[in-house]
């Protein structure tokens, strides 16, 4: 079996993004690079999107981006701006294709299926399979979107709705989720906050057909594409080793408020490579502690009290979307933190506080 200096087990959005920037930054000319990934084909299979709060080597997979969007509770809606930090689709099969193709120009890059195919025994091995086993009882975010075409111009392209909670909550938290890329084709998703074995919340094909039907009244369209997905909202218990770094959601680059992963593998796959002559004696790269305090007493309000769910992300948007989209992009100072703070319900984050 080869030997190689590195290797990245799991060629998904983090395996791939690390090896990305080792490969334009000339990390891989003279040391080489093990993939593990078990796919026989990379397709389209996902949509990743954020607020661009920060810089990525990806704007040319960018799908769409928009600067409005919406926020919907039942007989209200507020209209916000994003024009500082717009909102951006990743297209993954274009993601996909743009690695690939410029990995596959250095020889010294490799893929196996399996790990049992190369000699780990003396590799830094960067691993973004997550450790989820036994983990139904968490809270998860789980969801399933399809991508629509219909008859008639029925969308307004030029704004998104990020949240709409005018549908069946079920004793948990529940929205819609709708990015228009065209005036005739969007992606629609039916997004829960729950636990795993909450087997009744999962008939998500006849969520988005009455959803599409019934609240946005589209009778006549065609489904193109369709994903379905789990985002952990708990860190998973993969644990580094001296010579094994974990990245992407295996690496704690979720946040766990919002699910929102992307732009945290950047900024990961930056540090690592900025690093790598001394990777296996640097600082653990994490999102700041003061992200971790506050969305655990966000969860534990959330898993406690579903019911309030919908007021509180709808109190937190009030006004200016500016200072909420940079927390939610981990880049708030403490006045920003503050303001979003001083929106929630006082008496049950207290509690919530106390608690965690």
């Amino acid at each position: 079996m080869k030997d190689f200096d590195y290797i990245i087990i799991g060629g998904g959005c983090a395996g791939l993004s690390l090896a990305y920037e080792f490969e334009i930054h000339k990390k891989l000319k003279e040391k080489t690079l093990a993939i593990i990934e078990p796919r026989n084909e990379y397709k389209k299979d996902k949509t990743w999107s954020f607020w661009k709060i920060s810089e990525h080597n990806f704007e040319d997979c960018v799908e769409k981006k928009w600067e409005n969007f919406t926020l919907n509770v039942p007989n209200k809606t507020n209209y916000l701006k994003c024009s500082k930090f717009p909102y951006q689709t990743i297209n993954s099969e274009k993601f996909y294709n743009k690695i690939i193709k410029r990995l596959e120009k250095n020889e010294n890059i490799k893929f196996y299926k399996d790990l049992k195919e190369v000699n780990s025994e003396n590799s830094v091995i960067f691993n973004s399979v997550s450790s989820l086993k036994n983990d139904q009882n968490n809270l998860w975010q789980h969801f399933c979107g399809v991508e629509i075409i219909t008859k008639d111009n029925v969308f307004d392209d030029e704004i998104f709705n990020l949240m709409d909670f005018d549908c069946e909550q079920r004793n948990s938290v529940h929205f819609f989720y709708t990015l228009p890329f065209e005036k005739n084709r969007a992606l629609i998703e039916t997004t829960w906050l729950s636990k795993m074995n909450e087997e009744s919340l999962k008939d998500y094909n006849k969520q988005i057909k009455d959803y599409i039907e019934k609240n946005l009244k589209i009778k006549k369209y065609q489904i193109i594409f369709k994903e379905e997905g789990a985002i952990p909202l708990f860190y998973p218990s993969n644990t580094d080793k001296y010579n094994k770094i974990n990245i992407g959601t295996a690496g704690g680059m979720t946040r766990l408020s919002t699910g929102y992963t992307f732009l945290n593998i950047q900024e990961h796959s930056k540090y690592l490579r900025m690093n790598i002559e001394k990777v296996t004696k640097i600082r653990k790269f994490e999102i700041n502690k003061k992200y971790q305090f506050l969305d655990k007493i966000f969860l534990n309000v959330l898993e406690k009290h579903p019911e309030k769910m919908s007021d509180i992300f709808f109190r937190m948007f009030k006004g200016s979307s500016i200072n909420v989209i940079k927390f939610l992009s981990n880049k708030s100072n403490f006045f920003e933190d503050l303001s979003i703070i001083l929106k929630m319900p006082k008496w049950i984050f207290i509690k919530a506080l106390f608690r965690s």
